[in-house]
């Protein structure tokens, strides 16, 4: 395994970490990376199944706005990026307004 990501609130963090550490004994030279200035942006619906483009749209929208995507993790329903928790709140707006949800 070369990475493996997870997102945890951050309270929890260093309990996560002195759970881990009996199994990164075992992987040598395996570390605990902990992030504390992310924040979780995800765009969740089931008729992503069946419309296509919604990554297209969110990458894009958050390239315009020169919002860093520092991790990108998907599903069938949801598209969740890792983005600098400073731009949190602008990236939300610029999510909210290319999926037009204001129209809702």
């Amino acid at each position: 395994v070369a990475n493996l990501t997870f997102t945890v609130p951050l309270t929890d963090a260093h309990k996560v970490e002195k759970t881990l550490a009996p199994v990164l004994a075992t992987l040598g030279g395996a570390q605990v990376a902990i992030h504390e200035n992310i924040a979780k942006l995800s765009v969740v619906g089931v008729g992503m199944k069946t419309h296509s483009g919604v990554a297209a749209t969110l990458f894009t929208a958050l390239a315009a706005a020169a919002v860093n995507i520092e991790l990108i993790s998907t599903s069938e329903i949801k598209i969740s990026v890792i983005i600098d928790k400073t731009r949190a709140d602008e990236a939300a707006r610029v999510v909210h307004k290319a999926f037009e949800l204001e129209k809702l």
